[in-house]
């Protein structure tokens, strides 16, 4: 039995074909070709939406930008690649009408069009707000780190330059030693020549001066560290591995998993983000309430009470703080608040009363204590290490949270959902579409290319949820 033979490349055919025919109606290509061409590139902010009176006539945006959709959403986002695949993708021939812009091109459209690639991305969130695809109720928000291009070995801390200090001195003292030894010998045993050393000294001052130069701005400027590479990018502890990332922080409605807003910063706690994703997330769905989930590293006083005030339920699962000697039954937890009497009462019965006031990071916190109970207490060392005794510190606003405390125990169900609604989009993105490190510097514009990672996420999820044809049919109806 033959195999399944193809046609003869070198036969001429005599039945004329249309290239649209070759891209197949249900093809997401023509998802990407319909949408974009629905948009006014001009409002948006991009450079070049008009096309110059004089000069070389340059590439529509339009077609870049239906190039790096593509690309993001078939793992190829490389300029470099792109290049590559308008020359041999068939899809992407239809796409761009078989333009051919080189690296340089592709690549400066992204970077000049930072602003107007993330309004893009907005766009997008408002078209599906309309088209119904939110559920408006309920919304998850989560941090994930993303690998920067800035490799561990520069990166910068105190620590590490007091480290590298420290051996450019002892390896100088080696070869000043070295040099004297060469003086006193005549030996014919091979030694590095003296100029050979002295050079090997001069390369050793000049690090230890750039060492220096970062040791006096981390003590100048208001920084823990530098990376020399991406000057925004910082250590981080991405899944069990230190390396330098940046932290990027989504809200994700409930009803489909689409991600309504996202934010990159370069701290590596979530604390402090809640209210910021919460209220954002509340604007684009233009909604009065909102239910908000988030796990116990957005659990902060100040967020969740500016949450309360402005119409937003947070979830959040409140976190576990140790005391000084690490004895689980002397936690703050196990300190039981009265709040009729304004008292605290110790987990051996001792009543603690508020005795002053304290600030912490500009919030007032009562100060609860008893001193004479605790001297006489056998328990003592396993419940505080100060010599005077134990002191409590409850939040002048605790009250509110406690509240919290209790709503989020009470809905448990509901905060299960948490992982599966806003860690869907990350695993999707990182692993199905490849984008788990960044190709860009700066936290502008790694801001944009994430707006680029997130806005094929949530084209792509719509188009499985709706289909091509009745996607393309809602964008011609615009």
């Amino acid at each position: 039995m033959k195999y399944i033979t193809g046609e003869d490349r070198n036969q001429f055919s005599m039945i004329p074909i249309c290239f649209d025919e070759i891209i197949a109606e249900d093809n997401p290509v023509r998802v990407i070709d319909a949408y974009v061409d629905k948009l006014d590139m001009e409002e948006l902010g991009f450079v070049r939406a008009t096309p110059a009176k004089t000069g070389r006539p340059g590439y529509n945006p339009k077609d870049l930008l239906k190039l790096y959709i593509y690309g993001y959403m078939n793992r190829i986002r490389s300029s470099r690649r792109l290049e590559s695949e308008a020359s041999r993708n068939l899809e992407v021939i239809w796409l761009i009408n078989n333009l051919k812009p080189d690296f340089k091109t592709i690549a400066d459209f992204r970077k000049d069009n930072k602003e107007a690639i993330k309004k893009v991305f907005k766009h997008f969130t408002i078209l599906c707000r309309e088209w119904d695809l939110f559920g408006k109720e309920l919304v998850a928000i989560d941090g994930s780190k993303f690998k920067a291009q800035n490799s561990k070995r520069k990166n910068y801390n105190k620590k590490k330059i007091h480290r590298n200090l420290k051996y450019i001195e002892e390896k100088i003292n080696e070869y000043i030693k070295a040099l004297e030894e060469n003086d006193e010998s005549e030996s014919c045993d091979r030694k590095p020549t003296k100029e050979e050393i002295q050079k090997r000294i001069e390369e050793l001052k000049a690090r230890k001066s750039i060492y220096e130069e970062y040791k006096e701005r981390l003590e100048n400027e208001d920084i823990s560290e530098i990376s020399t590479t991406d000057p925004d990018a910082r250590l981080m502890s991405n899944n069990n591995k230190i390396e330098v990332c940046y932290n990027v922080q989504t809200a994700v409605d409930s009803k489909h998993k689409l991600i309504l807003v996202y934010d990159v910063i370069n701290n590596p706690a979530d604390q402090g983000q809640l209210y910021n994703m919460s209220n954002k997330a509340k604007k684009i769905l233009e909604v009065e309430e909102l239910e908000v989930l988030a796990d116990k590293g957005y659990y902060k006083g100040s967020d969740l009470k500016k949450c309360i005030g402005n119409g937003i339920t947070p979830y959040v699962a409140k976190q576990v703080i140790s005391n000084g000697t690490g004895e689980r039954d002397y936690y703050p937890d196990k300190f039981i608040y009265d709040k009729e009497k304004d008292i605290i009462t110790c987990p051996q019965g001792q009543i603690l009363e508020c005795k002053r006031y304290r600030k912490i990071q500009g919030e007032k916190y009562k100060v609860y204590s008893n001193f004479e109970a605790c001297q006489g207490c056998a328990f003592k060392d396993k419940c505080t290490k100060a010599k005077k005794g134990r002191e409590v510190i409850r939040w002048v606003y605790q009250d509110l949270l406690d509240e919290i405390d209790k709503q989020t125990e009470k809905n448990k169900e509901k905060y299960r959902q948490r992982q599966m609604i806003v860690e869907h989009p990350f695993g999707t993105i990182k692993r199905g579409l490849d984008s788990y490190y960044l190709l860009t510097r700066g936290i502008e514009s790694v801001s944009t290319e994430i707006s680029l990672s997130f806005f094929t996420y949530n084209l792509k999820r719509v188009i499985n949820i709706l289909g091509v044809n009745k996607m393309i049919a809602k964008l011609a109806a615009i």
